[in-house]
C-alpha cells in the first residue's frame, strides 16, 4: 500500500500526511515522559500504603506493652517480642520508647525524634508518619505519644519504629515497570494504526488528484461534487471557480482570435488587391490614386486592429479584476475631448462641452479613455457636416451620467438594441466602420459596473425636427466613506427613471 510522500519539497513544504502524522505523534511523545514521572509518583504512593500499616501495627504493638504505674511508664516489651519487631529479610527495623527528658526506656537511642512543631501538633494515642534518615539510610517512621490522664505534655512517652525504604522501593518499581514495559509495546502499535488511519483518512484527497490528473488537456469543466468529502468541498469550490475563470479567459481569446482573424482578412485582402493594382500602374496619377487608397486601407486596418485591441485589453481587465479606484469623470472627459477638436474643426462640426462640476467614480483611467475616445469617434463618424457633438457629465442623486449627443442620422430603436453586439452595423449609413466601438463601450461599462445606451435624440433641433441621437453611460457616484454612511449609492441597476 502506498501513501503520499512525507518528504520535504524543494520549497520547504511538508505533505499534508507528514504534518498530520507530526502533529498527531509529537504531543504524544511529550507526554509519554510526563506520564512515567505521574506513574512514578503514584507508584510510591501506592507501594507504600500497606508497609505504613504494618508499621502503625509495630506502632501500635509497642504501645500496648507499656503501662503506667503511680504514673510512670513502665515498658512490657520482652526479648523475643523485640527480635520479632527486627526479624525482616530486606529492611532493616529500627525502634525506642522515649520519656520524660528524652530518657531511653527501650531500643535505639540513635533514632532521630520528631521535629518540635511535629511534636507540639500530635495528639496522644493517634499515630503519625514522617520521614527521615538514620546512619545514611531513607526511613519511614511511625511514631505516636502515649500519656496518662492529668499527665503534662512534657511527660508524654514517645514509640516510634523506622524501617528502611528498600520493600517499597522494589514494589514501586515493579508497579512503574508493569506500567511502563506495555507502553514499548503500545506506542508502536499506536504509531501503526495513526499512520494506517491517516492513509485511509487521506484516500479521498489522493482520489480526487488521481481525478484531476486523469482530465484531458483543456477539460475546463468543473470537478462534480459528488463523493467528495465535507472538508474538501471547500477547496472543490474554490477550484471550480478557478476552471470558470479560466474558461472566461480561454472563451475571450477564443472570440478575439475568430474576430480578428474574420475582420482583418477582408481588409489586407483588399490592401493586397490594391497594391498588386499599383505594381501595374505606370501612370504617376493613377499611381498616385493607387497609393491614396493604400494609405486609406492601412489607417482602416490600423483602426481596426487598435479596436480589436482595445477589446482585449477590456475583457482581460474584467476576468484580472483589475482594481479601480477614484478619479474625476468630468475632467477626464474634458482631456479627452481636447484631443478632438481638430478633426472636428476639419469637418466643420461643432463639438461642444458641458461643464458641471467635478464628478467622482470608481474606475481604470486607461479604459475610460479609450470608452469616451470610440464614444466620440462615433458622433463624429455617423455626424454630417456642420453638425454639433456635445458631450456632457452630469451628477444626478447616487448616479453620474455620461451623455454624448450629436445631430447626426440618428438610429432606431430596433437598432439601439443591437449597436452595442460586435460587427453589428446600421444598413444604409453610407459610414464605413468595423462595428467594434460600441461593443468596446459596453465592455468597459461592465467592467465599471456601468449601464451603457444608446437612443434617438428627445431634443427638437432647431428646425423642430428630431435628429441625432444620444450615447448616455451611466455610472454610481463614489463618496467618501464619511458621506457613505448617510447611504449606500444606487447600483445601475436599479437605474432612475429616464436613464435606461
Amino acid at each position: 500500500m502506498k501513501s503520499p510522500r512525507k518528504s520535504a519539497s524543494p520549497e520547504g513544504q511538508r505533505s499534508l500526511f507528514g504534518e498530520i502524522l507530526d502533529w498527531m505523534l509529537a504531543p504524544l511523545l511529550f507526554v509519554w515522559p510526563i506520564s512515567i514521572a505521574v506513574t512514578h509518583y503514584f507508584a510510591n504512593s501506592v507501594a507504600s500504603f500497606p508497609y505504613d500499616q504494618a508499621l502503625r501495627e509495630s506502632v501500635g504493638a509497642i504501645a500496648r506493652q507499656i503501662r503506667f504505674v503511680d504514673g510512670r511508664p513502665q515498658v512490657m516489651l520482652s526479648g523475643s517480642a523485640r527480635a520479632l519487631l527486627r526479624s525482616d529479610e530486606i529492611d532493616s527495623v529500627y525502634f525506642h520508647v522515649i520519656g520524660r527528658g528524652g530518657k531511653l526506656l527501650a531500643g535505639d537511642r540513635e533514632l532521630p525524634l520528631p521535629r518540635e512543631d511535629e511534636r507540639a501538633l500530635a495528639d496522644a494515642g493517634e499515630a503519625y508518619f514522617r520521614d527521615a534518615e538514620y546512619n545514611g539510610q531513607d526511613l519511614r517512621v511511625a511514631y505516636l505519644y502515649l500519656s496518662d490522664p492529668g499527665m503534662p505534655r512534657d511527660a508524654w512517652v514517645l514509640v516510634e519504629v523506622g524501617e528502611t525504604m528498600e520493600k517499597r522501593s522494589q514494589l514501586a518499581n515493579k508497579i512503574i515497570a508493569s506500567v511502563i514495559l506495555p507502553q514499548f509495546v503500545i506506542i508502536p502499535l499506536a504509531v501503526i494504526l495513526v499512520w494506517f488511519g491517516l492513509s485511509q483518512g487521506l484516500r479521498p484527497l489522493t482520489r480526487l488528484r488521481e481525478r484531476i490528473q486523469a482530465r484531458r488537456e483543456g477539460d475546463l469543466s468543473p470537478i462534480p461534487a459528488r463523493r467528495v468529502p465535507e472538508e474538501l468541498q471547500p477547496l472543490t469550490e474554490a477550484f471550480n471557480a478557478m476552471l470558470g475563470r479560466m474558461q472566461n479567459n480561454m472563451e475571450a481569446q477564443s472570440r478575439f482570435i475568430a474576430d480578428a482573424a474574420h475582420q482583418m482578412r477582408t481588409p489586407l485582402t483588399g490592401l493586397k488587391m490594391q497594391a498588386q493594382l499599383a505594381m501595374r500602374e505606370s501612370d504617376p496619377a493613377e499611381l498616385r490614386h493607387a497609393l491614396r487608397l493604400i494609405a486609406t486601407s492601412v489607417d482602416r486596418a490600423s483602426h481596426l486592429v487598435n479596436q480589436l485591441l482595445a477589446l482585449a485589453r477590456a475583457e482581460a481587465s474584467e476576468h484580472s479584476q483589475q482594481a479601480l479606484v477614484p478619479l474625476d469623470l468630468e475632467r477626464l472627459l474634458r482631456e479627452v475631448i481636447e484631443g478632438w477638436v481638430e478633426r472636428a474643426i476639419a469637418r466643420r462640426i461643432d463639438l461642444g462641452f458641458e461643464p458641471a462640476g467635478p464628478v467622482s467614480v470608481l474606475g481604470n483611467s486607461f479604459l475610460l479613455r479609450e470608452m469616451l475616445n470610440n464614444l466620440i469617434d462615433n458622433a463624429l463618424r455617423y455626424t454630417p457636416d456642420d453638425g454639433r457633438v456635445t458631450c456632457r457629465v452630469v451628477a444626478q442623486g447616487d448616479f453620474a451620467v455620461l451623455e454624448i449627443e450629436d445631430s447626426g442620422i440618428g438610429i432606431s430603436e430596433e437598432d439601439a438594441q443591437r449597436v452595442f453586439d460586435r460587427f453589428y452595423r446600421v444598413d444604409g449609413t453610407g459610414v464605413e466602420g468595423s462595428g467594434l466601438g460600441l461593443a468596446i463601450v459596453r465592455e468597459i461599462a461592465e467592467l465599471h459596473r456601468a449601464a451603457a445606451s444608446l437612443r434617438p435624440n428627445p431634443r427638437p433641433s432647431a428646425d423642430g425636427t428630431v435628429r441625432g441621437s444620444i450615447a448616455r453611460v451611466v455610472f454610481p457616484i463614489h463618496r467618501s466613506p464619511a458621506a457613505s454612511e448617510a447611504g449606500s449609492p444606487a447600483l445601475p441597476g436599479n437605474l432612475p427613471a429616464g436613464f435606461a
